[in-house]
């Protein structure tokens, strides 16, 4: 049961994200920016939390779902650790316990 749930979470967690960089709001244009990733950053690391998302959903790629989305959340946390830009971690530390359960669970 927690497997399942974990898993779905992630899907619908990543899928969210990746909508939200690829379409490349105000907010996420300005973070991106001020990290100082190109234009273009936000709709490459939105295609990849897009098939991370979909790579989970399937239980056949579901290991290298977890393996991408676990680098990109990887990324994200030194990005922000960088920058230190803090309020960013909170929602990062949620992907990161649901990722590790998935993980222990399944």
């Amino acid at each position: 049961m927690v497997h399942a749930v974990s898993v779905w979470l992630l899907a619908a967690g990543f899928l969210g994200a990746g909508l939200v960089n690829a379409i490349g709001t105000a907010a996420t244009r300005r973070d991106f920016a001020r990290w100082g990733y190109p234009r273009w950053w936000g709709r490459f690391t939105g295609g990849l939390e897009i098939l991370s998302a979909l790579l989970i959903a399937l239980p056949a790629s579901r290991m290298v779902g977890l393996a991408l989305g676990t680098v990109i959340i990887a990324a994200a946390v030194v990005t922000v650790l960088r920058h230190r830009d803090l309020t960013h971690l909170v929602p990062l530390s949620v992907f990161i316990v649901v990722i590790a359960l998935a993980e222990i669970s399944s």
